[in-house]
């Protein structure tokens, strides 16, 4: 009955079951894809946009609801629980499962490319497709200065870092740039805005950040009593989680 009744639906959205699949797999694995990502993306998130309501269908028994921004293409699927832009909180309880997992470096660089994006665009220094530049200098700036924290010193790590921040669609960098070691310049997306919510970035700027330079603020920072860290103490975190949740 089930498989009738997708059949039918595929058919009105002129797909087959292997389409529909493949866009399934790729979307519960990765969370999110963009369309300018690479020829695989633009493929599946056009696919998206002729079966969008029978995705939301699928989805929606398991809890898990979806944000589709048209104006920079991009689609993310959200765990049961979290807090999702333009969307009521869930009132259930969750234990997150679902929630994508994330290291306290991973989180701090997260942030201060959430406010550095916060201010590239109050300055109008945003391209067509939304996205600001920022080099790695100015993210490990950005995160000694809001929370005392800086990149992994080992190439490796750093070299995983990025690749996790890509992975979540966050932004994008020349491969070549990274492997010679060379100044990385980072394309940060505007869907940044929509991973950490306001309420995060409303906590940062109630703990007083700096809004002197770069230079300056870092500066001041080591010889200032540490502020409260607003990353997690232990290594297990996720940005998903909602303010209500445990």
């Amino acid at each position: 009955m089930i498989e009738q009744a997708l059949e039918e639906a595929l058919a009105q959205c002129r797909l087959n079951r292997s389409e529909f699949s493949e866009l399934m797999v790729r979307l519960l694995d990765y969370g999110v894809i963009c369309r300018d990502e690479s020829v695989i993306e633009t493929t599946l998130y056009d696919r998206f946009q002729r079966c969008e309501q029978l995705v939301r269908e699928w989805l929606a028994p398991l809890g898990l609801r979806l944000q589709h921004d048209s104006r920079f293409q991009f689609i993310r699927v959200y765990p049961p629980g979290a807090e999702v832009p333009g969307l009521p909180d869930q009132e259930e309880p969750h234990h997150g499962g679902f929630r994508a997992r994330l290291s306290q470096q991973e989180v701090a660089a997260i942030l201060a490319l959430r406010v550095e994006y916060d201010k590239a665009l109050r300055e109008g220094q945003v391209d067509e497709s939304g996205c600001a530049a920022l080099s790695l200098e100015a993210l490990e700036l950005g995160m000694r200065n809001l929370l005392r924290m800086s990149l992994p010193d080992k190439h490796a790590e750093r070299k995983n870092l990025l690749k996790k921040l890509r992975q979540l669609r966050l932004v994008q960098f020349s491969s070549e740039e990274v492997e010679t070691s060379a100044e990385v310049w980072l394309r940060v997306r505007p869907t940044i805005a929509h991973f950490v919510s306001e309420s995060v970035l409303r906590q940062l700027i109630d703990n007083d950040i700096p809004s002197t330079s770069s230079e300056e603020k870092y500066d001041a920072a080591e010889e200032e009593k540490p502020s409260e860290r607003i990353t997690p103490e232990v290594e297990d975190h996720s940005l998903f989680e909602s303010e209500a949740a445990s």
